[in-house]
């Protein structure tokens, strides 16, 4: 199976995407397809077997669409401005000959039959020039066999045209059936020019909503500078290979990752990490493309490039999400699919009661234009997924990548968020927490005598020890005659006498009397620590505690989570004395420990059967199998490991307080969601009627079709900008 995105041009409403989605799933060999309106693609899964590229996008043209493959490269210009530049032109031109048929109408100082010729050649540019879009589209719509919004507009338009043409060439043959010499350019011509208006309008709109993917691309720079053959040559970006070494000078910022080989300098790398203090590099040190190098110059050998690199996985992961579709949509799309063909048959049955009851044909017509444009579902198609567009994207600039619109939705009705312990909620390595001295000795001589018997030791623990000593300034000295006991600690001598530092079996298996520091040993485990004693000469000089800490906001990360009303839980496969201290610690109650990898997927499994909605947060490694149980799988991201596959949501830095920030933003969006499939449904039932003249007992009037126009390019803006209000959504918990 091979999965491709595809760029579809003439699409206009729910109709059009349902249409092209329905044609492709139909397709033998197309296992999977799903069209995004607000972003005009399609993502089709298809068998290479079966079919080739050529034939998907042979698929969606046979309909009436024009169809090619989207850009692999993530860093692509955007692709709606000749299009937003087209119907700026037809507006310019609508709005001007507009104005001058209503000049024409009130004001005209020639013969009403000179007058209706002169509107006459004003409204046909108008409304198969400018208009020309609208009859392209409905006539493809009628290959295909089916009907959209460009259907209801070129009919409704094309029957007010049309009575006037025949009043203006042939007024004598409608006075003798008894028809009304009325001229209607103005509401054509005002009706193209509306909908060009809205189009125009919605077009910047959504724009607007793919920001944030501008804005990560413009992270990268577009040129490098390289070492070929003992030169510097600028390339483009795109040049770059693995192995190339890159020049990077101050101020510039880094084209593509790598690892640097010579020079140091600070970097802002508050596009990963969304901290925005200086991090110092070195030679051996990894940097990100798009990071931008503060200080000094350096080079880097290049390692990760184009696709591959961390910013091009972030704007494809936010692509992908963008080009799904949201279990909520579904309910739009069937109700769109058979909206068309009902609205034209309402419009029909409006015509024929009006042609009866009303005074003369120009209500019937009136009525029957009126109900086709205010009708059109363009609100109903855009709903969801234009503010999935603005919602995503706000989360990438958030540090948050959610890899699909399901995950969106699903995150926004969680009620009960499962951590995994080590390396998620604590930072997965061991630090000296206590520095225990017996004996009259100083914590200094213990802490430094512990970490020069640990100097050659690879284990955790003494690496630990050693950073400990190190960080507090203090001397180490070279140990002799190392011997290191597996899981149990060393033995070495250091200035001749005979260091032993390790667990309390391995002190007791020397013949060294542990009595005098028991105690502390029984109060540092009971505290979920791990306890190293350290011994000189044949006796206990102090014990050492270490542990692994609960990283930093842990503890606020979950208040967040309660305060939105969430259960939190901890699994963990570590001890449970161990997993207690840290629960303890970051107020969790609910803790699982010992637990196995099955034994996660086991737990998640029965939340689920109690009827709770669970997200799994996890590192992506051996809780791949509760992610993946997970109603949605978290994954906590560390720098150039953004590209965690396991989880549904990875967090682009390690900070937990994004887990609710996740929660958070996606409970806005899907709210934003449903405010938009309401206002959508309650324009499209509201105005059906209305255009059909049901108040006219009350009003005396129908209503003018150029106002349902106007009504109708007003919903879908309407749902536009409520979606962008998304882009304003203020981080709650990690702030930015």
């Amino acid at each position: 199976m091979k999965r491709v995105d595809i760029s579809i041009a003439g699409m206009h409403c729910a109709a059009c995407a349902s249409r092209i989605e329905r044609a492709l799933r139909e397709r033998n060999g197309v296992a999977e397809a799903a069209v995004n309106l607000a972003t005009e693609r399609a993502a089709v899964m298809y068998d290479e077997e079966a079919l080739t590229l050529a034939d998907v996008i042979g698929v969606v043209e046979g309909i009436g669409y024009r169809a090619a493959l989207a850009p692999s490269v993530e860093f692509v210009s955007d692709e709606r401005e000749p299009q937003l530049r087209g119907l700026r032109v037809h507006l310019w031109f609508s709005l001007i000959a507009t104005g001058l048929i209503f000049a024409g109408i009130h004001v005209s100082p020639l013969s009403i039959r000179a007058t209706s010729w002169v509107l006459l050649c004003l409204a046909t540019p108008v409304q198969f020039w400018a208009g020309w879009r609208f009859y392209r589209g409905a006539l493809a719509a009628l290959r295909g066999g089916f009907a959209d919004m460009n259907t209801l507009v070129a009919v409704g338009t094309s029957a007010a045209y049309t009575y006037s043409f025949a009043v203006t060439v042939a007024p004598q043959a409608l006075a003798r059936v008894g028809a009304e010499a009325h001229l209607y350019y103005d509401t054509s011509a005002m009706i193209v020019t509306l909908i060009l208006l809205g189009r125009t309008l919605e077009a910047r709109a959504r724009s607007r909503a793919s920001d944030a993917i501008r804005k990560l691309v413009k992270l990268r720079p577009e040129t490098a500078m390289v070492l070929r053959e003992g030169e510097e040559t600028e390339v483009a970006v795109e040049d770059v290979i693995v192995g190339d070494v890159v020049l990077v000078r101050p101020g510039e910022r880094v084209p593509v990752d790598g690892e640097i080989v010579e020079g140091e300098s600070a970097l802002d790398e508050s596009m990963v990490t969304g901290e925005s203090m200086p991090v110092e590099k070195q030679p051996g040190d990894s940097v990100v493309g798009g990071t931008v190098n503060q200080s000094g110059a350096f080079r880097f050998r290049a390692s990760r490039v184009g696709a591959e690199t961390v910013l091009a996985q972030i704007v494809r992961l936010v692509r992908e999400a963008q080009a799904t579709k949201a279990p909520i949509q579904r309910l739009a799309d069937k109700v769109a699919g058979v909206f068309v063909p009902i609205v034209i048959g309402i419009a029909i049955v409006t015509f024929i009661v009006w042609l009866f009851v009303g005074p003369n044909a120009a209500y019937a017509i009136t009525a029957g234009v009126a109900v086709l444009i205010i009708a059109c579902p363009c609100a109903l198609g855009l709903a969801t997924p234009i503010s999935l567009l603005v919602g995503t994207g706000r989360g990438a600039e958030l540090g948050v990548l959610i890899r699909s619109a399901e995950a969106l939705e699903a995150a926004g009705d969680i009620d009960t968020m499962v951590f995994d312990k080590t390396g998620t909620l604590t930072r997965g390595e061991p630090l000296v927490t206590d520095v225990l001295p017996t004996g009259g000795r100083a914590e200094r001589e213990v802490l430094a005598l512990a970490a020069s018997a640990e100097r050659r030791s690879e284990h955790p623990l003494g690496e630990a020890i050693v950073r400990a000593a190190q960080e507090r300034g203090y001397e180490l000295q070279e140990p002799e005659a190392f011997i290191a006991a597996s899981g149990l600690g060393v033995r070495t001598q250091i200035d001749g006498r005979a260091v032993v530092a390790g667990s309390l079996r391995m002190i007791e298996e020397s013949g060294v009397v542990v009595e005098s520091v028991r105690s502390k040993v029984d109060a540092l485990a009971e505290e979920g620590k791990t306890v190293v004693l350290v011994a000189i000469d044949g006796r206990v000089i102090g014990a050492i505690g270490l542990a692994d800490r609960a990283k930093e906001r842990a503890a606020e990360a979950i208040r967040g989570l309660r305060a939105m009303g969430l259960y939190v839980a901890m699994i963990t496969g570590d001890n449970e004395r161990t997993a207690r201290a840290i629960a303890v610690d970051i107020e969790i109650e609910d803790v699982q420990a010992e637990a196995s990898p099955e034994q996660k997927v086991e737990a998640v499994k029965e939340f689920q059967l109690w009827g709770r909605r669970v997200a799994m947060v996890g590192d992506g490694v051996n809780d791949a199998p509760a992610l993946a149980q997970a109603d949605v799988g978290i994954a906590i991201g560390k720098g150039t490991d953004i590209a965690i596959e396991a989880g549904d949501i990875t967090l682009v830095r390690d900070d937990l307080r994004l887990v609710p920030e996740a929660v958070h933003l996606s409970r806005a969006t899907l709210r934003n969601i449903k405010q938009n499939l309401f206002w959508a449904f309650f324009y499209n039932t509201l105005g059906i009627p209305v255009a059909a003249g049901v108040l006219y007992p009350v009003t005396g009037r129908l209503l003018h079709p150029a106002m349902a126009a106007a009504a109708m390019a007003f919903s879908s803006i309407s749902v536009v900008m409520n979606a962008l209000r998304l882009r304003r959504h203020r981080p709650r918990f990690s702030g930015e």
